[in-house]
């Protein structure tokens, strides 16, 4: 038994860095820097980001994703996220945690290396409409859908799984619009409404769809590579990532709310519980959120 722990911890921490046993090297480097970064102790960002719903949002946030035909070409046509899905989940997991709990300057230089990588993602797509178009990965209005879904699916979980968010909601869109700027984002939402506004914007203009590519994506993301010992938890997270979805996304995804019969099941609760499991797996406090506040305690943060 305690074997089989030992494995299913390990497999998390490969899941979630790209790394079995030790903390990633990227993770040290949070505690160096001169100033706070963007993001303290307190702040909306850290209590969304330094809770266990994020897994849940990062499924969710993908699946939103991929209903943009250019963001899902992008993906389909440059990305080895068949062959290496992890790979680019712990990549993603980096900069996330790095404009989150690093120095402003980690925090920039972190946009920057994502955003040079873009510059060679770029092709045609048939949009909604079925016209041809060009696009490319750094497009400010690419990247705002990009920004908005994920900020949509970590607010959504969070309020759902998650603790109270100082500040409330506003505060979380405000305070990430920062990490949409880094990315080029121009004049991110800064409140829930205006991020609802803005996302509803694509869904009434017809711009999302849905088709064999997205329902190919949706598939893999129901059902990634991952090692047998985590898939029972996984099954129970993907649910929860559909059930925090609006219902005109779900539609157009192809995806229901778990249900036996027409009784619906108890995602959340099992949800809840399976959070739970993971939480004490990886621990109370995550490695990212140790370095940052090494370093806050160096530069005598006493917040």
């Amino acid at each position: 038994m305690r074997n089989l722990l030992r494995e299913w911890q390990a497999e998390l921490k490969q899941t979630f860095t790209g790394t079995r046993d030790a903390v990633p090297e990227w993770v040290g480097h949070l505690a160096e820097g001169d100033d706070a970064g963007y993001h303290l102790p307190g702040s909306a960002v850290w209590a969304v980001h330094g809770g266990m719903p994020t897994i849940v949002a990062g499924i969710g946030a993908l699946l939103m994703q991929a209903l943009h035909p250019a963001a899902l070409a992008g993906v389909h046509d440059h990305s080895r996220f068949r062959e290496d899905p992890l790979g680019r989940l712990a990549g993603t997991i980096r900069w996330i945690f790095t404009v989150t709990y690093g120095s402003t300057d980690a925090a920039r230089a972190a946009s920057n290396w994502v955003l040079r990588l873009h510059e060679s993602v770029r092709g045609d797509y048939v949009d909604a409409h079925g016209a041809l178009r060009p696009y490319t990965a750094n497009d400010p209005e690419l990247l705002r859908w990009v920004h908005i879904a994920f900020t949509d699916a970590f607010l959504s979980a969070h309020k759902i799984w998650g603790s109270p968010i100082p500040g409330g909601p506003d505060a979380y869109v405000r305070e990430w619009a920062q990490a949409g700027t880094l990315m080029g984002v121009e004049s991110p939402p800064r409140s829930e409404a205006e991020m609802r506004r803005q996302l509803d914007r694509w869904y009434d203009d017809g711009e999302l769809s849905s088709g064999d590519r997205v329902a190919e994506t949706v598939a893999f993301i129901r059902d990634p590579p991952l090692h047998p010992v985590l898939r029972p938890g996984y099954r129970v997270l993907f649910a929860a990532a559909v059930d925090s979805l609006e219902p005109k996304y779900r539609h157009m995804l192809g995806l229901r709310t778990a249900r036996l019969g027409p009784l619906p099941l108890p995602v959340k609760l099992a949800t809840k519980v399976t959070l739970g499991v993971v939480h004490l797996a990886l621990g109370r406090v995550g490695p990212s959120e140790q370095a940052a506040r090494q370093r806050l305690r160096r530069l005598g943060y006493r917040g």
